[in-house]
This record gives C-alpha cells, structure tokens and sequence, in this order.
C-alpha cells in the first residue's frame, strides 16, 4: 500500500495520509471528540482511566493530543503529558513528554497511523512544550508497537517488572526530542 502524507505545520491546515481509498486526517483533539477517543481506548486497551483524567490532558497538553479521523469517524489517539524529572536518554533534570496511550481501531492498523500520530506528538512536544525528550512504557509481548517505537528512534532503557495490572513486564522506551 503506497502512503502518501501531505506535510503542514503544526501551526497550519491538518496532516492528511491516504491509504486505500480512505484519506486519513490527524488534527489535534477537541473536546467533543472525548466520547470517540475513550471508546478507542476500552475496545482496543486493557488499560482505563476516568473521563477526568482525560479532560485533565485535553486541558493541559492539549496542544499534543491527536485523533485519527477518516470520514467523520475518529479511528486513534496519542495522549501524552509533559513532565519535569530526570532524563531517560538525556542527562540531568529536563522537560519530557510522556506518551501515555495510543490507539488505533484495528481495521486502520498497519496504514502509518500510528506513526502519523507519533511523528505529531513528538513535534508538539518538542516545539510548542520544548520538551528535550520523550518516553512510553509499552508490553513486552506487544511487538508490533516496539517495532513501531525503534523506527521512531526510540530504544528500550530497561524492563519495568509487573507494570500492567494483569502482572505483565512493560518495556521503558525513551528517545531525545532534539532531532524529530
């Protein structure tokens, strides 16, 4: 499948990717495209959180936060947070992004748009919230997605024990913000 992505400033119209037949926009969250983007999250991860905390990074972050939208349907997500803390890949204490989920609906996976939504996560991060790192913990059983994450640039930083409720070990991956 040929991907076609119409590059645009964050400041500027919304990214389109074509795939198929069915373009593809990634365009920052509204608040109405909350209901859509917890659904994504309870039909496609184990892990939940409450509509609070939700609005809490709509709020926040909001600048970062990015639906996949085809049609008039939101078929993924990236939510991330800004932090301060010690860096992961980046020395001394340092503003950070933390990816804190993502999602696609499993009939749009394998289309880059995951990626689409990575790349713009990671950008906002870095030029709107400069952050000079980015990080994610990720299930060591989910290959698809460390797959995704290394060609991204990012790299697994250690094993995190029984990070998920069900007891299985995530991964902690990390990559420096300096070059996306």
């Amino acid at each position: 499948m040929v991907l076609e992505t119409i590059v645009t400033s964050l400041k500027g119209r919304d990214n389109v990717l074509t795939g198929g037949s069915e373009p593809v926009r990634i365009r920052r969250v509204r608040r109405n495209d909350l209901d859509a983007v917890i659904r994504i999250n309870e039909l496609t991860l184990p892990e939940h959180y409450p509509r609070w905390f939700w609005e809490d990074h709509l709020e926040k972050w909001g600048e970062a936060f990015f639906v996949a939208e085809v049609g008039n349907t939101i078929v993924g997500y990236v939510m991330p947070r800004v932090e301060y803390g010690l860096g992961v890949v980046v020395q001394g204490i340092v503003k950070r992004g933390h990816i804190i989920s993502i999602a696609v609906l499993p009939g749009y996976r394998r289309r880059g748009i995951g990626r689409l939504l990575m790349e713009h996560a990671m950008k906002a991060l870095r030029e709107i919230y400069g952050c000079r790192e980015v990080y994610l913990e990720v299930r060591v059983s989910n290959t698809p997605a460390i797959r995704l994450y290394e060609k991204l640039g990012f790299r697994k930083v250690r094993v995190i024990p029984a990070y998920y409720l069900d007891g299985e070990d995530a991964y902690l991956m990390a990559r420096p913000l300096e070059e996306t």
